[in-house]
């Protein structure tokens, strides 16, 4: 085992067993390092890694931000980890669709009527509904209401899956929509998915909910020219 390795292993034991929680911090990096007998370069080596992966946030000088304190951002990590492998075209991006298409499809089956995450998805479709909004603004609002009805299903492993999946072809995504024959009317039948799909959840028709949530994501994938397997 690699001596950066043993840094990370302590600190999932600490984590594991409860010795550290969100917002603890780690010991100082030469403290650390005495007492698990490795160098300085190894403790950082294994900050490093935490950081990359959204476990840990580490911090310069001195002061209450300074020190390494425990977070938890799993989307962010999972998002840059496929990215890089959508990247790398060893995972197809139409995959990465059709798993968006089974998650989200349970998410919207399982989303609670009463969920407070609903009253913020139907602010943001208002936000939608404004006229003239440039193709950016619209499909980073389109994200974040996805995720609101991911985050009423009250799943918080599927919401930090969803999260990544969406991370990671945000940009394919808007890249695509130079393929669309009109933006404008894209537009405004995606906007009126989205009420169908709330409209749905809220009056607990979970499985119609489901059916408008795929065949919204499948269609704006098949208008804009993308092929995947259903």
């Amino acid at each position: 085992m690699r001596t950066h390795q043993l840094v990370l292993h302590w600190i999932e034991g600490q984590l594991s067993e409860g010795k550290l929680a969100v917002g603890g911090r780690l010991p100082a990096e030469r403290t650390l390092a005495e007492q698990l007998q490795v160098s300085r370069t190894s403790v950082r080596e294994a900050i490093r890694i935490l950081e990359a992966m959204g476990v840990v946030r580490a911090g310069v000088g001195s002061g209450p931000e300074a020190g390494t304190v425990v977070i938890s951002d799993p989307t962010a990590a999972l998002g840059s980890a496929l990215r890089l492998h959508v990247a790398t075209q060893h995972l197809p991006v139409s995959d990465i669709v059709q798993t968006r298409v089974l998650l989200e499809s349970w998410a919207a089956s399982h989303a609670r009527p009463d969920s407070p995450e609903l009253t913020g998805a139907a602010r943001l479709l208002e936000e939608m509904d404004a006229d003239g909004m440039a193709v950016d603004d619209f499909l980073a609002l389109d994200v974040r209401f996805h995720l609101a009805l991911a985050d009423a299903a009250g799943n918080a492993v599927v919401s930090a899956m969803m999260g990544s999946l969406r991370e990671s072809i945000t940009g394919y995504a808007s890249r695509l929509t130079a393929n669309l024959p009109d933006w404008d009317a894209t537009a405004a039948r995606l906007r009126a998915e989205h009420h169908g799909i709330l409209d749905a959840i809220r009056n607990d028709d979970g499985q119609g909910a489901a059916k408008l949530v795929a065949a919204h994501i499948e269609g704006y994938y098949r208008e804009a020219g993308l092929r995947h397997s259903t």
